[in-house]
């Protein structure tokens, strides 16, 4: 019998090569997207909104790298205990809240040296200057005397910019008060390519058209914090019920009945963008929905779609806390996928910098 393959089968042998080759260029071609989320608190609808839902949006379209970001917390949270309950249950309300480990690369910031070697390197190539000016430094630090101020929340947006070159992303979803850490991470990379050689990728930002910036539900000037100092102010995934109808029933409104948005009403705007975000519908057809009926009416049913919304969510959340291995070796699983890409970014970097 003769061993020589035939020309169907050499016709086969050649579509299956050339199939696993586009294949494989369709993969390789995606677009890169890098984010994470601090794990300091709670996560509430904020997040959910904000960061979560658009992260579950992008993984089968983008090649995406979501990180738990444990060591920026250590800004924050000083209790080793309080921190490592954090990233457990963090961890397990991203996969809860459908992100596909199979699609997307997810991982602990802190799995990887690399993140710390790089924020270091980018720190000696930022200002005083720039770094005072975040926003989000200044917030954090008012009132607060120098001495007082740690050192991490000063230097908090260079790491923020290592997590993000080292992946060399074209995109960087985040919510709206993140886009002044994004300009910095622009202007490092940046000012790096200039100085030494072309390393890094220069992102952009990605945020959603509504909702990058949900408001707290007791002060609609300021945003939805995990950190606030008062649980009236959030949502957070793992309120049950009751919870959620009563802090709905206490958000802040507006003067006068009318259910309509706008910037004279940030109250009532914020409460119709979380609810047209998780309904996905406008808030022109909310506005027409509510008309002529009453704050208790739409809080009401404000509280419904949330409940109905995290209903799954918690479900899959207690499923997940039974089974604390599951998560362990999705994150290592994550962390030995993002390693070889972080580590050649760095080495990169240093040879730039005259390191190797």
């Amino acid at each position: 019998m003769s061993c020589k393959p035939s020309a169907v089968s050499c016709k086969l042998y050649v579509c299956i090569c050339f199939l696993t080759t586009y294949s494989w260029r369709l993969i390789s071609s995606k677009k890169r997207v890098v984010s994470g989320i601090t794990t300091s608190g709670e996560l509430h609808l904020g997040n959910y909104i904000g960061a979560l839902q658009q992260f579950i949006a992008l993984q089968s379209e983008y090649d995406g790298y979501f990180f738990l970001a444990d060591l920026h917390a250590l800004a924050t949270v000083h209790d080793p205990e309080k921190l490592r309950k954090s990233i457990r249950s963090i961890a397990n309300l991203y996969l809860a809240c459908g992100l596909d480990p199979e699609q997307a690369t997810f991982f602990c910031q802190s799995a990887l040296p690399a993140h710390a070697e790089l924020g270091w390197m980018l720190n000696t190539i930022s200002t005083m200057g720039e770094l005072s000016r975040m926003t989000q430094y200044k917030d954090k630090s008012a009132g607060n005397a120098n001495d007082s101020i740690q050192a991490g929340l000063f230097t908090y947006p260079t790491l923020m910019a290592a997590d993000i070159l080292l992946y060399q992303p074209k995109l960087v979803p985040v919510g709206d008060d993140q886009k002044q850490h994004i300009e910095l991470t622009r202007n490092l990379a940046e000012r790096f390519n200039k100085r030494f050689s072309e390393t890094f990728t220069v992102p952009d930002v990605l945020t959603p058209k509504q909702g990058a910036r949900i408001m707290g539900l007791d002060d609609p000037s300021k945003k939805m914090s995990k950190s606030a100092s008062s649980a009236a102010n959030y949502i957070a995934l793992v309120d049950s019920p009751e919870a959620i109808k009563k802090k709905i029933s206490k958000a802040v409104t507006d003067s006068g009945t009318e259910i309509k948005a706008g910037k004279d009403r940030p109250a009532l705007t914020n409460l119709l963008t979380i609810f047209s975000e998780l309904e996905d519908v406008s808030v022109a057809d909310l506005e027409k929905r509510y008309g002529g009926k009453s704050y208790r009416d739409f809080k009401s049913d404000l509280a419904d779609v949330i409940i109905a919304t995290l209903k799954p969510v918690q479900k899959t959340l207690e499923e997940l806390e039974t089974d604390p291995k599951y998560v362990d070796d999705i994150l290592a699983k994550g962390a030995e996928k993002a390693r070889p890409v972080a580590a050649k970014t760095l080495a990169e970097a240093k040879t730039a910098m005259g390191l190797g």
